[in-house]
């Protein structure tokens, strides 16, 4: 989960992506690099740090934070450093970016028409923004530096516009690409890049930069986000804590939908989603992965074809992330399906909400 409830910077760099940090600014030359790994890892603030790096002007040290250079990326405001998102991620960070330019055949919503919801993908509009920025001359001696985050995000005409840039950039023009799952990648991209793989952080080194941040019970959190520590970091800061957290199941199993107030509605889907697999483990005797072995209800053991009937309502609404859905309605629809999938009692529901995916 990229949490959308609060996020961490992702400039600051945790320390267990130093020394990548490090040894791909020594050694590596190449123009085009992908850096896989999890965002919940640190893959954006690898590669802000590696941008930051390359540009910085410091005699040592480099990034060094002090230079001109440094302040200037810090600040986000250094012209040699173009950072695509998708506007969903720009708003959600806080990140400058071009005004949308609606396009019919991009889906957005004409001028007029009242404001589109924030986009999720990286559509061709902030790619030909990157190219042309790439045509200008750089302001430094350090040359420039691009970043796309996340690669996946990028949809087919946007990822098309970029291969000719990506095989021959500009002289003294970096692309930096990240992706989760590289094989979302086209083909074409992932061939003109050189692939840099991010480090996962042990569970221990984790939990003790998360204790360091004053994050109480940071293993509870740590399994809630699959062992990824910036999600976990994103969840506490915007107010999900190991009690909260470890709460959920009782809370499903009473209908309460009012838990999630508050929550973006991806949120609140993928944590329905843990709760619907550790469900199931529990009722094949099995051990839950993302939630605390209390607090939950008896879950028998004939629950499993409800479960499995709930599991793939959310999985309809994780592809339909996009749809205009009346969020309120999804998340009392969805909770109230968990309901009776945990507890096997059929609730009553609004009959506007039995068209809700199924």
């Amino acid at each position: 989960m990229v949490s959308e409830i609060a996020a961490a910077d992702p400039a600051e760099l945790p320390p267990w992506l130093a020394d990548t940090l490090a040894r791909v600014l020594a050694r590596q030359r190449g123009h085009a690099l992908l850096l896989h790994g999890r965002a919940g890892d640190g893959v954006l603030a690898l590669a802000l740090g590696l941008a930051r790096g390359w540009l910085c002007s410091g005699d040592a040290g480099r990034p060094c934070g002090r230079c001109g250079s440094c302040r200037l990326a810090a600040q986000r405001a250094h012209p040699d450093l173009f950072v695509v998102l998708p506007q969903s991620m720009r708003e959600q960070f806080g990140w400058p970016g071009f005004e949308d330019r609606p396009t019919g055949a991009e889906g957005d919503v004409p001028r007029g028409k009242g404001r589109a919801r924030p986009s999720r993908q990286i559509r061709i509009d902030e790619v030909r923004a990157l190219l042309d920025w790439a045509s200008r001359t750089p302001s430094g001696a350090g040359g420039k530096v691009a970043v796309i985050h996340p690669g996946e995000a990028m949809n087919p005409h946007a990822a098309s516009a970029l291969l000719k840039t990506l095989e021959e950039p500009p002289p003294g023009t970096r692309i930096v690409v990240t992706a989760g799952d590289p094989a979302r990648l086209l083909p074409t991209v992932r061939s003109r890049c050189q692939r840099v793989v991010v480090p996962r952080a042990g569970v221990s080194e984790a939990a003790g930069w998360l204790a360091a941040q004053g994050i109480g019970h940071p293993d509870v959190l740590l399994a809630a986000c699959a062992g990824a520590p910036l999600e976990a970091a994103a969840l506490a800061r915007g107010g999900v804590d190991a009690a909260a957290w470890s709460a959920l199941p009782a809370a499903v199993a009473a209908g309460r939908a009012e838990v999630f107030a508050g929550w973006a509605v991806t949120d609140v889907v993928d944590a329905l989603a843990k709760l619907c697999h550790d469900a199931m483990a529990q009722a094949c005797e099995g051990s839950p992965a993302f939630f605390p072995r209390t607090g939950w209800p008896r879950v028998p053991a004939d629950a499993l074809t409800a479960l499995a009937a709930w599991s793939r309502r959310l999985g309809v609404v994780q592809r339909q992330a996009e749809h205009p859905w009346h969020e309120a309605l999804l998340v009392e629809a969805l909770v109230a399906a968990g309901r009776e999938a945990l507890t096997g009692r059929r609730p009553v529901r609004p009959a506007a909400l039995d068209t809700l995916p199924g």
